[in-house]
Parts: C-alpha cells; sequence; structure tokens
C-alpha cells in the first residue's frame, strides 16, 4: 500500500532548478533513508510533501487518513512550562477526559437524585473504555520513559524548557513528535543534537515502530541502523534504492559503472554507423545511399542514453601544520565546572601525547563542549587547572561557529583572518569548499548551517596548527564532506581532541577516548570499538543480579519457554542469514554477466536484470523479517 507518492513534482528559483520531474513512492512501513550532498535540495522536498513549501508543478499524495510528523532541522521548543508540562500537553486531550471523568464521579458520588447518578455512571462507563483505549493511564508513564531515553532525567522534568540549550530544545521538539504517535514520520537531521546513548534508543524506536518513516540524515551509522531503503537527491532528480546506505553505496556504484559501459558501448555503435554513413555518401551511388539511409534510420530508432552526468563536487584540502609540538601536549589536572547550582563535572584529569586523536564522550549535559570551551580559554573552571606543552599551537572548531561574523562576507571572513594572501589566494581556498563564483559574496547571516560549517573549516585548513580542537565538526556537513574532513585528519601529523556523537566519524578516527561523567572521567586507551566493549561489560553485573534474585515455579517455566523462544528465533536468524548470502551472491553473479558478456546484449540484459530485480525484492523480504528477529 502506498503511503507517499510524488510525481513530476518540480521546483525552480529562477534560473536555477532544483527538483525536476522527482518522481518516486513510499510503500506504508518502509523506512527510507534520503541523502544528498548539502543543497541538492533534500529538505525542500521534504516540505513539498508537507505542504510547508509550494513546488512549481508535480502531485504529491498522501495515503488518506494518515497524520504526516515533520520535524525540522532547526525546530525548538520555547516554553515557560516546564519540560514535563510542555511534553503532557501532547496529550490535552486525555487531559481532559480525566477532568471529565472526574467531574462524573464527582455526580455519582455527591447527586442524590437517582437518575443524575445513573446517568453519570452510564457516561463514566463508557468515557472509562474511551479513556483507556486512548492510553489514558499510560500517558504519563510513556512520556517520563520517552523523556528519560531521550537525554531528559528526571532532573530536567521540573525544569523550565526555556533553560534549556538550543541543541537541547530541539532534542525535546524530537520527543514531542515521538509521542504524537504519527503514521507518517519525516525527519531531518534528528541525531544532531543527541548523544549517542539517545541514538541507540532512536534507533530501536523507528525500527519497533510501525509507522512510515523518512529520515534526512548524514549519520552513517544512523541509515545502516534503520533505513531499509535509500532515496538519493542529485542533480535535480531522485533514484530510489532498496536496501541500507552501505547496499546503496555498492548498487549505486555498480548501475553508473554499468550504464558508463552501455553509454560507451552505444556511443561506439552511432560512431561505427555514422563513418560507415559518411563512406557510403562519399561513393553516392545509388544503392551506397540506399544503404546510408538505411543506417541512418537504425540510429534514429535507437533509445538513446544520456550522458552519465558528474557527482556533484566535493570539498578537497589538508589541515596546515605549525612545527612540531612538544610530545607532552597537554596536561588536565582535578579540572571541575558548575553553572549556578547545576553541577557539570568533577575531578577530570587526564594526559595527551603527541599524535593522539583523543575523543570525548559521554551524555548531553556532562559538559563536553564546555570542557572544549575551558580548554580554549573561553571559559574558566571552578577548581583544578591546564597545561599545555612546549611549541602547541591550537586551532578551534566551534559547533555553534561563534568564531563567525554575521556582517561579514564569506570572502571577507577568509581574507580579515589572511590578509596576507591574494585574492586569487583566497578564492582558491574558498573554491575547496565549494564557495564558487557569487557565493563568495553571500553574507556570513544568510549561509545555511552546512555552509558556516564549511566556512569555518577553510579558516582552520589555513590556520597552520599542530593540535586541532573540535567540537561536533560534522554536524551539518553532508556524507561527502565528512569523509574529506575523515581523510584530512587522518593526514594530519598534529594531535586532535574531538567531541563527536558520530560514530562512524569515532570508530575511524578514535585513538584514545575519554568518558565524562559528573563525578569524573574514565580513560579508554584504545579506540571505539574497545570502549564500547569495555562499557557493555561494565553493566552484565546488573543483568546478572537481576536474573539471579528471580524464583518460583512461575518464573522458572517462564525461563524455559523463554529459552525455547530464543533457540527457534537463533535457528531462524541461522536460515534467513544463509538466504541473504545465498540471495546476494546470486545477485553479484547477475551484476558481474551484465556488465561484462551481456553488456551488450540488450535482449539478455533484460532478462537478467528482471531475475536481479525479483532477487532484490526477495533480498528485501528476507532482511526485514530478520529486522523482526534481532
Amino acid at each position: 500500500m502506498i503511503s507517499i507518492s510524488c510525481k513530476n513534482v518540480s521546483l525552480a528559483f529562477g534560473t536555477d532548478v532544483l527538483l525536476d520531474r522527482v518522481t518516486f513512492s513510499v510503500e506504508k512501513g518502509d523506512r527510507v533513508g534520503v541523502v544528498g550532498v548539502n543543497g541538492a535540495g533534500k529538505t525542500t522536498l521534504m516540505k513539498i510533501i508537507t505542504g510547508d513549501m509550494p513546488k512549481d508543478d508535480g502531485e504529491v499524495y498522501i495515503a488518506g487518513g494518515e497524520t504526516v510528523g515533520y520535524l525540522d532541522q532547526y525546530a525548538t521548543v520555547d516554553s515557560d512550562r516546564t519540560v514535563l508540562e510542555e511534553m503532557l500537553a501532547n496529550f490535552s486531550h486525555l487531559a481532559s477526559m480525566k477532568n471529565r471523568l472526574d467531574e462524573l464521579e464527582l455526580i455519582m458520588q455527591n447527586s442524590s437524585d437517582p437518575t443524575v447518578s445513573a446517568n453519570a455512571a452510564t457516561s463514566f462507563s463508557a468515557l472509562t473504555e474511551e479513556y483507556k483505549k486512548a492510553g489514558g493511564y499510560e500517558y504519563v508513564g510513556r512520556t517520563k520513559s520517552v523523556l528519560t531515553k531521550m537525554g531528559f532525567g528526571e532532573e530536567y522534568f521540573n525544569l523550565p524548557v526555556n533553560a534549556l540549550s538550543g541543541g537541547q530544545k530541539t532534542a525535546l521538539a524530537l520527543v514531542g513528535l515521538i509521542l504524537q504517535n504519527h503514521g507518517i514520520l519525516i525527519l531531518d537531521e534528528p541525531t544532531n543534537h543527541l548523544d549517542i546513548e539517545s541514538v541507540e534508543w532512536l534507533e530501536n524506536y523507528i525500527k519497533g515502530i510501525k509507522s512510515t518513516v523518512i529520515v534526512i540524515s548524514h549519520d552513517r551509522y544512523f541509515l545502516d541502523a534503520v533505513t531499509t531503503k535509500t532515496l538519493d537527491v542529485e542533480n535535480t532528480h531522485v533514484n530510489l534504492y532498496n536496501g541500507s546506505y552501505s547496499a546503496f553505496i555498492e548498487k549505486k556504484k555498480k548501475d553508473r559503472e554499468i550504464y558508463r559501459r552501455h553509454y560507451e558501448n552505444q556511443q561506439k555503435e552511432i560512431a561505427r554507423l555514422e563513418a560507415y554513413i559518411e563512406q557510403q555518401r562519399r561513393w553516392n551511388r545509388e544503392r551506397n545511399i540506399i544503404a546510408a539511409e538505411s543506417r541512418e534510420k537504425a540510429i534514429e530508432r535507437m533509445d538513446k542514453l544520456d550522458k552519465p552526468e558528474n557527482l556533484p563536487v566535493g570539498i578537497s584540502f589538508s589541515f596546515g601544520e605549525a612545527i612540531r609540538s612538544g610530545n607532552e601536549v597537554l596536561s588536565v589536572n582535578g579540572l571541575g565546572m558548575a553553572f549556578d547550582s547545576k553541577r557539570l563535572f568533577t575531578d577530570v584529569s587526564f594526559e595527551v601525547k603527541r599524535g593522539d586523536r583523543l575523543f570525548i564522550l559521554g551524555k548531553n549535559g556532562t559538559g563536553k563542549s564546555t570542557l572544549l570551551k575551558i580548554l580554549n580559554s573561553r571559559l574558566t573552571s571552578i577548581e583544578g587547572d591546564f597545561e599545555y606543552g612546549t611549541n602547541v599551537k591550537l586551532g578551534y572548531y566551534d559547533q555553534e561557529n561563534q568564531n563567525l561574523s554575521p556582517n561579514n562576507t564569506v570572502l571577507d571572513e577568509l581574507w580579515n583572518e589572511y590578509s596576507s594572501m591574494t585574492m586569487t589566494e583566497v578564492r582558491s581556498a574558498l573554491a575547496m569548499f565549494r564557495f564558487c563564483g557569487d557565493d563568495v559574496m553571500k553574507k556570513v547571516s544568510v549561509l545555511s548551517g552546512g555552509e558556516k560549517a564549511r566556512l569555518t573549516l577553510a579558516k582552520l585548513m589555513l590556520s597552520k596548527v599542530n593540535l586541532l580542537i573540535l567540537d561536533e565538526p560534522t554536524n551539518h556537513l553532508d556524507i561527502a564532506s565528512r569523509e574529506t574532513l575523515e581523510d584530512a585528519i587522518l593526514q594530519f601529523k598534529g594531535t586532535v581532541i574531538a567531541v563527536s556523537h558520530d560514530r562512524y566519524f569515532i570508530k575511524k578516527l578514535a585513538t584514545r577516548i575519554i568518558r565524562i561523567e559528573e563525578r569524573g572521567c574514565t580513560v579508554y586507551e584504545h579506540g571505539y570499538e574497545h570502549y564500547v566493549e569495555k562499557v557493555r561489560e561494565s553493566i552484565k553485573p546488573s543483568a546478572v543480579t537481576v536474573q539471579a534474585v528471580a524464583s518460583g515455579k512461575e518464573e522458572f517455566i517462564q525461563r524455559r519457554e523463554n529459552k525455547a523462544q530464543e533457540r527457534k528465533r537463533e535457528r531462524d536468524i541461522a536460515k534467513t542469514e544463509k538466504e541473504i548470502e545465498d540471495t546476494e551472491k546470486r545477485i553479484s553473479e547477475i551484476e558481474e554477466r551484465m556488465s561484462g558478456e551481456l553488456a551488450t546484449d540488450y535482449s539478455a540484459l533484460m532478462e537478467a536484470e528482471k531475475e536481479r530485480q525479483a532477487l532484490e525484492e526477495r533480498l528485501d523480504s528476507l532482511y526485514s523479517f530478520l529486522d523482526t528477529l534481532v
């Protein structure tokens, strides 16, 4: 059953075409990841679907009876109410029903008129059933549970919403959307302001609901965890692929190669026919003219392939370096920080050596960004101290881009910082970050989040430092830009201290990890996978304790049934994974034949493509079934 359908949707701004005859459909229950470079039109397309932005042409269909919940990437909540009150306001209809139930109960208790009491009892009974079905007895507990899972524990329940940070207000907007149980969820960069624990909970939530979910994200781990299809927005067009992000990347690469070969083969055939036509016309006899005209008609009858489009231009850069620092880069001793009565952290101590790529992790609100600001002398700690080693020159990436001047143009922002550079040098540097032509004359104040991130990186690239301090550097960057940043950091010969919740980014780069908590920090001397393993080990004893206290006949029977179900589940998983492996192997064999021996045999190619599509559909159903098991 189709949940959302777009047919020939187009939009242009003047002569700049953003979307050109976009056509695709999403089935009910699909979980679709939307990917593409910044500026490709992903958010615009979603706003057209929700009706928040007009289109020039085309049709958008939403399944009847479905409500659409949309989270803008800049969504926020402003209110004088407390966090819990604001979220419970999503259930005002249930609160009204509860008030009416209380009124009816008072009437039944206090009325001396038997008829009035009887009528009240009838109404009370009917409304109680309706209240129960609508979740009236669970909504407060569910609200508290979702808040806690998304990083808003009990200490936040009575905190005014307006006391939250901008990122926390965006996360709270997501909580509100989750609580509303929409049939269709459209989420634009939902993980940008969540800590890793909250992102993992959101992944499990999305995988567990029956709603149709469309999510714009550059978080590769997140996309692989939750999506079953991928919508690629590129060069004004879209293509819908079965599978998660990683599967999409491989399939797109193969599809482009197959298409390129088909195009080149067709161009060779056209060139051969045109040469033949030219030769026959030179001979200029009647039979030669007939032969030439026959070949011309053959060319006209061809279903000509368009030239393969170039991939969008990405950024390309490396970090400049100052002189080599000493081996001891930074020593942190007993740092503590609080704002008013709220304590962030205490007794944070660690050492940083030259060449470290140290990542600082922890839940939102533990003070990770605050710690970086202290290390940059933008804030002063209430206790403890820190000291840099010899020849350390640091560059700081601020996730809020507060080191940019809103009234500057892009060109001035860079040139003012590096006034010794020529105009050509400045423009060349900006071009590396996709600021070309008139883009360099844009005011910083009108730049998107991604453009501000790229401009900040451009300034950092030229700063010639040997210590990079990075606060959420991948926020607002598209996937291609994230990969370029990862490569630049890997090539950087200096030292890196970073805060990030991008697990792919952390896994690829981290050599050491520090986890900050209110009462200190824990240092993990290896990478992200080692950190995850240690954290999981630390929570195992509590699970064992819970099992140990279970007793009695009912618990024993339940455990026995659970084990039987678990054995069956494991057998089903093994069987499904084997069929997935065999199906993927067969698809690979077909694709190799399509790009090889069948490349010029269009009839055989079509038959192979039909078989491949059938196998892809089977593979999709197998993955969906596997999702229900794991």
